[in-house]
Order: structure tokens, then C-alpha cells, then sequence
């Protein structure tokens, strides 16, 4: 339902072809889910037309991505590459609990807008490409 959403959002309509490009799979895959999502009410869906997502739908749909986009973001603060916390939130984002997700999202957000979390990022980074914490971020030994 997020690459339907997706391409929705980038081309307007979300074909059976596209998805099965964006998903790469075979496109009577994407048909088969698309009947399945259809059943559940979740997707409009006909034969050789575009598929929408229906209200209910675009509100999964939508809860879904985000979680995934907090994710990805959490995973580069830690100095995860892309490509890897792209795959990665798509594993792990549908075991996590809503109050984790929850967490998590005000823990992205909180490093994104407090300028203290900038100092520790760089020190973060700094430590994992070299393995040796900075001077200026080591606890002082009394």
C-alpha cells in the first residue's frame, strides 16, 4: 500500500505495472494483492485501470510510511548508509510496537531541532569512522 501511496504521489496513479516495478516483482503478484487489498477495502482496484487507495487505505498507507521515514532517519543519525536503513526500516518497522514508533519519532525529531544532539552527532561520527571517541566528548576522570 506505500508504493501504491508513493507512486500516487509521484505520477498521480499507481498501475499494476509501476507497482510491480517500484516492488520488483512480477505484476500478476501485484494484481493478486491488489484483488486481496481490494477485498478488504483498502484499495479500489479494476482490471487495466490505476489503483487508488481508498480512505482507510491512504490512512494505513500513510501510518506506514512515516514510520518507515523515522526509521531511515534514525538509522543515518547513526551513521547507517541509506541504501541499508532504506532496506532495514522495512524489516524492522512492522515489529515494532506503536509506542516504540511513538518514541522514536519524538527521539528523530529532538535530535533534528536541539542544537546539543549537532555536538554529539559529529563526536558520533567522528567515533565510528575512526573507533576513538574525541577528546572534548570523553567523561573526565576525577
Amino acid at each position: 500500500m506505500e508504493a501504491i501511496l508513493n507512486l500516487i504521489e509521484k505520477r498521480g496513479e499507481a498501475r499494476t505495472k509501476d507497482i510491480a516495478d517500484t516492488l520488483d516483482i512480477k505484476p500478476p503478484s501485484v494484481t493478486e494483492m491488489v484483488q486481496k487489498l481490494s477485498e478488504e477495502r483498502l484499495v479500489n482496484y479494476k482490471r487495466y485501470s490505476a489503483t487508488s487507495l481508498t480512505a482507510k487505505g491512504k490512512r494505513i498507507a500513510s501510518r506506514v510510511k512515516e514510520k518507515r521515514e523515522i526509521i531511515v532517519k534514525l538509522l543515518k543519525t547513526i551513521q547507517i548508509p541509506k541504501e541499508v536503513a532504506k532496506r532495514d526500516a522495512c524489516l524492522i518497522g512492522h515489529q515494532l510496537n506503536p509506542t516504540t514508533v511513538e518514541q522514536l519519532r519524538k527521539f528523530v525529531n529532538f535530535v533534528e531541532n536541539a542544537s546539543v544532539s549537532q555536538r554529539w552527532i559529529r563526536h558520533f561520527k567522528e567515533y565510528s569512522e575512526t573507533g576513538e571517541c574525541p577528546p572534548e566528548c570523553r567523561v573526565k576522570q576525577r
